[in-house]
């Protein structure tokens, strides 16, 4: 008994005695391996770089063994919270499926009683507009002349007087065309003059070009209560252009002088749509524009 407690001491502080050795000269070890490397690294390069890739070589079977349970968590992972989301985009879509279940009996309802309305009403349609898209292929703007040239010309259809728009509102209107190319005045232009009428209280006026950037309204009554940001559309008179086409905005409203800031930026169309509305007046006679001008000046 004495004899085997003997030796499992024994093999215990050889054990302990061992350690103490290691963890001393482990450092030292490692310092000394690192040491050759960096210097077998210089001296042959060649060496440490076959080594370098047979050990990947050799590791990467075993990463990629490693790496394939992380990635099957990672898509069984992916896989749920996609499977979440779209329970989520079906409960969206399933309440929007029922609003617009909602909506279109409420436009069918609608649609139904304005056909009636209308033909007890003997309602006619205004048959549509004829329309030309064209674009931009010149600003001949100036100090004294502000027009655009478009790609399109009699071939095309274009005649004086057609109405110059963007999706925004009206631009201007066409006066010389060519075969294949036309000539739109602008608003701001000093021969343009466009009867309008100011949204909200009804005041009907001129828009007059005067080649600057803000057309000014003239003919105003004196009773007339402008204020600076109200809408202004076209009335209608004159035959030019139908009412209640969006020409531009009241910026300014000094001393009897009332300044419209066009509502299309005209330095930057690019693409221009010409619309026939049909109108007697909407021919313009170029040559009494012009004599008209030269009074002015």
């Amino acid at each position: 008994m004495s004899s085997r407690t003997h030796r499992t001491g024994w093999v215990y502080t050889t054990a302990v005695s061992w350690r103490v050795v290691v963890q001393r000269f482990s450092f030292a070890f490692l310092l000394s391996l690192s040491l050759g490397l960096l210097i077998v690294g210089q001296s042959k390069p060649v060496l440490i770089e076959t080594f370098r890739v047979r050990a990947i070589d050799g590791i990467a079977p075993v990463l990629d063994v490693l790496s394939r349970p992380m990635a099957m968590v990672d898509s069984f992972s992916g896989r749920i919270h996609a499977y979440r989301g779209l329970l989520k985009e079906n409960a969206r879509l399933r309440t929007e499926n029922a609003n617009l279940m909602k909506w279109q009996n409420a436009v069918l309802t609608l649609d139904n009683e304005n056909k009636e309305l209308r033909s007890l009403l003997r309602y006619k349609v205004e048959p549509s507009l004829a329309y030309i898209s064209a674009r931009v292929i010149a600003d001949t703007g100036g100090v004294f002349v502000h027009s655009l040239v478009v790609t399109a010309g009699l071939l095309d259809g274009v005649r004086e007087g057609m109405a110059a728009m963007t999706g925004d509102g009206l631009v201007g209107r066409i006066v010389e065309a060519g075969e294949w190319t036309s000539r739109v005045l602008l608003i701001t232009d000093l021969n343009s003059r466009i009867p309008v009428m100011v949204m909200g209280s009804g005041e009907h006026a001129i828009l007059a070009g005067n080649n600057s950037p803000r057309p000014k309204m003239l003919y105003l009554s004196q009773e007339a209560r402008v204020k600076v940001g109200e809408r202004v559309m076209t009335s209608g008179h004159g035959g030019v252009f139908p009412p209640h086409i969006p020409v531009g905005i009241v910026s300014s409203v000094e001393q009897g002088a009332i300044e419209v800031t066009p509502i299309t930026a005209l330095g930057r169309i690019n693409q221009i749509r010409l619309i026939d509305f049909d109108l007697a007046g909407g021919a313009v006679n170029l040559m009494a524009s012009e004599v008209k001008a030269s009074e002015n000046r």
